[in-house]
């Protein structure tokens, strides 16, 4: 052993690694290469589970025995690929999709933004009441006022009639909201709202990864968007591009849970605005203003010829900031996870739209006791697995982060009672994250003590139905058949104890 090369060494780690991870990874392998059993109450059924094989295991070890450890190489290689996947400008990794939300807004309050398009304290970002707080947080902690309005709960995402309601002249400055659980929000009346205004988009991409939206060639290019993303078929009579795509700015989670997972990390995409890439790059490392990639130098050829600031000239660029900025990136192992799951994704959002209408067609004698999601844009969900559309000429396709069900008032149980039946049995369910986020302890407790740091837009009825009544099941690519078929069993044993 001790006559080997390091290349014939690192060759017979990467060998051993990928027959141990083949013996001890079965459960985390998406459901057509499982080679477990279920055994139904006994079995955990998780809402979302990491899924991966030996690829992503040879693939951090190879990158850990390289030991570069900070983003690197692999970082700089996911980053093309992930945005050359959406179609955009750029991705910048991040540590996490949180983080992605706050470097995505960060990247808007830039001194090097135009007077009238940068966001500053005091400015407004219009938003949705229920979700995830992380999607809302970022517009407090960097001093703008989150305007909230009510969400559809039949879709999870805006009502878009209130977005003109919640306009302030002067005043509102971006659109930040995410789209709900792999459902795409309306993006043909937020993207004309923020047009009309000259407002920018930030969409929360982290639950929808894969999701599409489409509108006629007309409507599309007179938003300026004139192209389908790439691998997407043109029709011919639409635009089709991935969700994420549409506005100025989106962010991805890479959380276990989403559709792709490096452990924790996330990223900020650019869609088209190549100088954005830069203030978002600054505020993720450090704040400073070199643009420098770690570990390499005078990227400008004029490291030691700048002025900036009240700086001697020819002050180290790599030691300039422009920014109060923040240290985020990701470790680089953690990218190579995430390029091999990249190849995996179009099979994982095949396998989540399979096993969201699979539950579907379960549960559809229960529509007494249920109010089922529908994607955006769609009136009735038909049991050939289509849906029937509204005429505005618009369609969703969604890469579904989860099967949202909301339990009617009429029913004689509620989904606390589900949902702790449903514990009991193994399978995993969550409410619709934060619910509505105006109810929470830190909502109300800054409601009080600083009444005008957020604006409220009409009522919260559809925020609060969804806090009252939804949770979700689990639709990753992970979950057998065998595992739908218990909850459909076990949602409708639920339902029979409880008429």
């Amino acid at each position: 052993m001790h006559d080997k090369t390091a290349a014939q060494l690192k060759s017979e780690i990467l060998r051993l690694t990928r027959i141990y991870s083949k013996l001890v990874h079965q459960p985390h392998k998406i459901a057509a290469e499982q080679n477990t059993s279920f055994i139904p109450g006994t079995t955990p059924v998780p809402y979302a589970a990491r899924v991966f094989n030996e690829d992503e295991v040879e693939a951090a070890v190879n990158s850990t025995l390289d030991f570069w450890l900070t983003l690197g190489p692999e970082g700089e290689a996911f980053e093309k690929e992930l945005a050359q996947f959406l179609g955009v400008k750029y991705s910048l990794l991040v540590n996490s999709g949180s983080s992605a939300n706050l470097i995505a807004l960060a990247t808007l309050t830039t001194h090097k933004l135009p007077p009238h398009k940068r966001l500053q304290p005091g400015d407004e970002v219009i938003t949705v009441a229920a979700g995830f707080p992380t999607t809302v947080t970022p517009i407090i902690q960097l001093g703008a006022i989150p305007v909230f309005v009510d969400n559809d709960p039949t879709t999870g995402n805006i009502k878009p009639d209130l977005l003109e309601e919640a306009f302030c002249e002067g005043k509102t400055k971006a659109v930040m909201m995410a789209h709900a659980l792999g459902n795409p929000f309306d993006v043909g009346a937020v993207l004309a709202f923020c047009r009309r205004h000259d407002l920018w988009l930030i969409e929360d991409n982290c639950d929808s990864l894969g999701s599409t939206y489409s509108m006629p060639i007309d409507q599309a290019t007179a938003l300026g968007v004139k192209e389908n993303s790439p691998g997407i078929p043109f029709n011919g009579t639409h635009i089709t591009r991935y969700t994420g795509t549409w506005g100025d700015l989106s962010t991805q989670s890479f959380y276990p849970p989403h559709h792709l997972t490096m452990g924790e990390g996330g990223a900020v995409n650019i869609v088209s605005r190549p100088p954005l890439k830069s203030y978002a790059e600054s505020f993720r490392d450090w704040g400073r203003d070199c643009w420098c990639p770690s570990g390499k130098d005078n990227t400008c050829l004029k490291r030691f010829q700048w002025q900036l600031g009240e700086l001697p000239e020819g002050y180290d660029h790599k030691y300039i900031y422009s920014h109060f900025g923040y240290n985020l990136k990701p470790l680089d192992l953690q990218a190579a996870i995430g390029r091999q799951q990249l190849k995996k994704l179009p099979s994982y959002v095949t396998a989540r739209k399979k096993n969201w209408d699979y539950l579907r067609s379960g549960l559809k004698d229960l529509s007494s006791f249920f109010d089922f999601s529908l994607p955006t844009h769609a009136t009735a969900w038909n049991v050939d697995y289509s849906f029937s559309w509204d005429s505005s000429d618009h369609l969703t396709d969604c890469s579904w982060f989860g099967f949202m069900i909301r339990v009617k008032a009429s029913a004689p149980f509620s989904h606390v009672a589900l949902g702790r039946y449903l514990e009991e049995k193994k399978i995993g369910t969550r409410m619709f994250f934060g619910g509505n986020l105006l109810r929470q302890p830190v909502f109300v407790q800054l409601k009080k003590d600083r009444p005008n740091a957020l604006r409220l837009v009409g009522e919260f009825l559809g925020a609060d139905e969804i806090m009252n009544s939804a949770l979700f099941l689990g639709v990753y690519p992970g979950l057998t058949q065998a595992m739908l078929n218990y909850e459909i069993e076990a949602i409708h044993d639920f339902c029979a104890q409880n008429k």
